[in-house]
């Protein structure tokens, strides 16, 4: 079983506003999404609470990422916890194991295709 660094916990607040702000979302949205006053939200944001399990669980699905990330902060998984399409995080694995130019390559060409697909919702816009 693998050792848990304690310290990591000290950024659970952090990690939990950062990613509320990321969503656009109020204390009292995520407050109301998980059955809390947003005064308990912003204790955990400054460090002044932590959540119960039940509660970790819940303020994860809210924020569609895993418990392991909000405890822990491990990007890998809040990836997972927003890939929707396993397909599609399995080509990323794949392309991650690709030499560096390769990678860079991969980037350019999925930064044109959703560039051009902008401009297109843009162009059907109008």
């Amino acid at each position: 079983m693998p050792d848990i660094d304690i310290s990591e916990l000290d950024n659970f607040g952090e990690r939990l506003k950062d990613l509320r702000t990321e969503r656009k979302m109020s204390q009292t949205e995520l407050a109301d999404l998980v059955g809390l006053r947003y005064a308990h939200v912003s204790r955990y944001e400054n460090g002044g609470s932590r959540p119960s399990a039940d509660m970790l669980m819940k303020l994860s699905k809210a924020l569609n990422v895993s418990t392991d990330y909000l405890l822990f902060g491990k990007i890998e998984d809040a990836a997972k916890a927003d890939f929707k399409d396993k397909d599609f995080l399995n080509m990323f694995k794949q392309a991650e194991n690709l030499p560096p130019e390769d990678k860079e390559l991969v980037k350019k060409f999925l930064g044109s295709f959703l560039k051009n697909k902008k401009f297109e919702e843009l162009a059907n816009a109008s």
